[in-house]
């Protein structure tokens, strides 16, 4: 290979380059078709294909064709009959065929890279079923990639060949063998088909008590049977001034478009936190904010810092929708993940694009005080962009917020939710706060009505009610306690120090694993969240559980206590 590889749709006169090397490699090599003058091999007309092609350079060095399901015909019905292939033929049957690599290329990357590029095309166009016929060549190729016999071999020139089937699924589970040989050729090739080199990835956020209640919401009264401790949503009810507003104006608000940019809301924030009405960008969640901000302001070529652990989502954006690349902040497990401010203020001296914090922590809890975080920010280059997570600081204390300090500073940025803490996670507000440079390219980029009209009257009502919530963050600071001693009776014993409506802990070693655990509590109606994924040193032992009222804790303690004894029980037999 001279350069990189290109990857892409064949087109114009592709098609004549590609019609010579089937020619060489099918009638002149191969001889399984005859030679001709015009030294050329086309297609049959009942088959209608497109072909993906590999360039070094400006010279086309390979291709792979895809035929759709609304080709009159499959190339694979030349050889077999429909009936002998046990697959059904409907809308969604894509074939692959000829995976040809030129002589002089073929110890190359150029056909697998070839081959996962006609995956991802089908999986890109509604496909769930691939067909294919393999010559013994690259047949065990087909097969490692999750394919499987489905008929008879049979022979054609010089060469036996077998019709192979695979679900998408089944690729996709068999590809997951193959990440560091993805990574390798993600590396490799400049990818020009109009379509991501992965499948875009869904990111997680718990929820999966939805599985129990039902996604549908026919039956919303079985709420009252499981306890969703796998999500972070306040144990307690929105203000009554909230409630008493969306209940009195419910037919009114629902049918009535919100003002376009929440003015009104925005004026309350900014009141409410001392600082200025440009100082705020509202948004439906602070989920759609990051989405928005990390997008705009980083490229494939950002470096990032993130801790280690840290909530999945950042994560996600970072490494998988936007392509930074990211480094991590490890914290240790043996010092309970607590942040040293001034080991990171020393990583971050360093020379990075953007740094995401989130302070309090998830799924840690842990918290650094807003005079430390501020002597950390005052030592970072003023070109790092410093973006601070504060969606439990009010479980601390809103005298800890950072919103005044970004109001001043371009280089910070705050992003709060008004959901966990406020007991609105089914409306969805948030907002940014930072300086009106900072958030003035953000604007043009929010659409009118990002923010539901029950969500900018019930966090009004929220915000001019300080009082009932630092009731509620009082109490929930008990709870907590109380679970935390409810945990150790029930023999957790490494338990995480936070400060916010979570507590992280991890399971003895001669126990159960988190995994067990959470299958064991589930059967039993408790849903709690396996926190192993969210850092790189977590183990598969970590838990965290959402604190609830004081009887859904005494609940989940009992089944915890008993989905314990269980799996101990299980293992030991």
């Amino acid at each position: 290979m001279t350069t990189r590889m290109k990857i892409t749709l064949a087109q114009g006169d592709d098609a004549r380059v590609i019609d010579h090397i089937r020619h060489d490699v099918y009638a002149a090599e191969l001889r399984q078709f005859r030679s001709n003058t015009d030294e050329t091999l086309r297609d049959r007309a009942e088959v209608q294909s497109v072909y993906i092609a590999a360039f070094d350079g400006t010279e086309l060095i390979g291709f792979v064709g895809i035929t759709p399901p609304s080709s009159p015909r499959y190339s694979i019905e030349n050889h077999v009959r429909q009936t002998d292939l046990n697959v059904p033929f409907d809308e969604h049957l894509f074939e692959i065929r000829a995976l040809t690599v030129v002589d002089q290329s073929r110890g190359s990357f150029a056909a697998a890279a070839l081959m996962y590029a006609a995956f991802r095309w089908i999986q890109a166009h509604g496909g769930n079923q691939v067909i294919a016929i393999g010559h013994r060549k690259v047949s065990d190729m087909y097969v490692r990639l999750g394919m499987r016999p489905i008929g008879e071999r049979f022979q054609c020139g010089e060469l036996d060949y077998e019709p192979l089937a695979a679900t998408i699924g089944e690729v996709e589970a068999e590809l997951t063998r193959f990440e560091a040989r993805l990574k390798r050729l993600e590396a490799r090739v400049d990818w020009d088909l109009g379509i991501p080199f992965r499948p875009s990835a869904e990111c997680y956020h718990g929820g999966a008590f939805f599985e129990a209640i039902g996604d549908t919401f026919s039956d919303l009264a079985r709420r009252d049977e499981i306890i969703n401790a796998d999500v972070l949503d306040a144990w307690f009810p929105p203000c009554p001034a909230a409630q008493a507003a969306l209940h009195e104006h419910m037919s009114w608000i629902m049918r009535t478009s919100p003002p376009n940019h929440a003015e009104g809301l925005v004026k309350t924030i900014a009141a409410a936190r001392g600082v200025e009405p440009r100082n705020i960008l509202p948004g439906g969640g602070s989920s759609p904010l990051i989405f928005l901000a990390l997008r705009h302001w980083l490229t494939p070529e950002s470096r990032v810092l993130i801790l280690d652990p840290m909530y999945g989502e950042y994560a996600h954006v970072l490494e998988k929708v936007v392509g930074c690349r990211v480094d991590r902040f490890k914290l240790e497990r043996a010092e309970g993940y607590e942040v040293d401010p001034a080991r990171l203020a020393e990583k971050l001296e360093e020379g990075f694009d953007l740094v995401a914090w989130v302070n309090p922590n998830s799924p840690t809890g842990r918290h650094v005080p807003r005079a430390d975080v501020e002597a950390v920010l005052r030592r970072v280059p003023r070109r790092t962009k410093i973006w601070i997570d504060e969606t439990y600081v009010e479980y601390v204390g809103s005298g800890q917020s950072l919103e005044a300090f970004a109001a001043k500073n371009d280089h910070v940025v705050v992003v709060k939710s008004m959901s966990k803490v406020y007991g609105l996670s089914g409306l969805r507000a948030g907002y940014l706060c930072g300086t009106a440079k900072t958030l003035a390219p953000l604007r043009g980029l929010t659409p009118p009505w990002s923010v539901s009209l029950p969500a900018q009257v019930a966090a009004v009502k929220a915000l001019e009610s300080p009082d009932y919530y630092a009731e509620r963050y009082e109490q929930t600071h008990r709870l907590r306690a109380e679970l935390i001693d409810g945990l150790r009776e029930i023999g957790v014993t490494e338990i995480v120090p936070g400060v916010a409506n979570f507590v992280l802990f991890h399971l003895p070693d001669d126990g159960p694993d988190g995994e067990s655990l959470i299958g064991a509590c589930r059967d039993r109606g408790l849903f709690i969240r396996d926190a192993a994924e969210m850092g790189s040193g977590m183990g598969d032992r970590a838990i965290r559980v959402a604190v609830k009222d004081a009887e859904t804790n005494r609940r989940a303690l009992k089944i915890l206590g008993a989905a314990l004894a269980r799996t101990e029980v299980c293992r030991g037999s």
